[in-house]
């Protein structure tokens, strides 16, 4: 992964980061998720979503209003 990215969001569960990432990219906001998990164990591992640093608090104000939504 390119420099200049950070990481916004961890889960266990693969469905909540994909949630975040699309979130995001409806306010055009570019994500990269990394999937750690264990391919033969899900339990094991986190899915991470990454943001680029320039994008950070966009992305933080974005998560805010959709944690306040729910």
């Amino acid at each position: 992964m390119e420099k200049n990215w950070v990481r916004i969001f961890t889960s266990s569960n693969f469905y909540q980061s994909e949630m975040v990432k699309q979130a995001l990219a409806g306010q055009n906001i570019e994500t990269v998720l990394l999937n750690k998990q264990d391919s033969s164990h899900r339990t094991f591992g986190d899915i991470e979503v990454y943001v680029h640093q320039d994008n950070f608090s966009d992305a933080i104000e974005v998560l805010i209003m959709n944690q306040s939504m729910q």
